[in-house]
């Protein structure tokens, strides 16, 4: 743990240098020993002002509190800290769990491969139009790269669909 505690306008004492080293022995169950801090103390005013910033692999964290006395200061700072670390590693636990959840199910997925066989099946209505309006349909929905429909020229269930470029189209037709 790298602790740099600076002053602007306001000089860091030993006790305030020791003070910030005890509250900040508090994160060291998030990360262990390995991180580095930052504070900052100075003087605006009637108030006195702790910026804390703590960096761990990548992260950074920080926060900044003004108040009439410094040690209050730098407990809410430190407070506001061990917030926002919890919140962020229970968000990575949650995703590390789902994502483990997720892992094992495509695990049991692939050992019970099913291969050769309809597993899903979409139904839809079919109604009589022309080529251009199933072309209007289709481009109302673009997430859609297909539309059925019946023919109305030759009474047979056709399909329009988006090529490749998606600025043209296809048609299926039976013989």
């Amino acid at each position: 743990m790298n602790i740099k505690i600076t002053g602007k306008d306001l000089k860091a004492t030993e006790a305030i240098k020791d003070y910030v080293e005890k509250k900040v022995e508090r994160l060291v169950k998030y990360f262990g020993e390995n991180f580095d801090v930052t504070a900052t103390i100075k003087c605006e005013k009637n108030e006195q002002i702790a910026e804390i910033l703590v960096s761990v692999e990548g992260d950074t964290y920080k926060a900044v509190t003004a108040h009439r006395d410094l040690y209050a200061a730098i407990d809410k700072d430190i407070d506001i800290l061990e917030g926002q670390i919890r919140k962020t590693k229970t968000k990575r636990d949650k995703m590390n769990k789902e994502d483990s959840i997720k892992q094992k199910e495509l695990l049991n997925v692939e050992k019970h491969e099913v291969e050769d066989e309809v597993i899903k099946t979409i139904y839809y209505e079919a109604k009589p139009m022309s080529v251009e309006d199933a072309i209007l349909k289709l481009q109302e929905k673009p997430q859609d790269i297909f539309y059925t429909f019946i023919n109305i020229d030759t009474n047979k269930v056709n399909v329009v669909f988006k090529l490749k470029n998606s600025k043209n189209y296809g048609i299926v037709e039976p013989e």
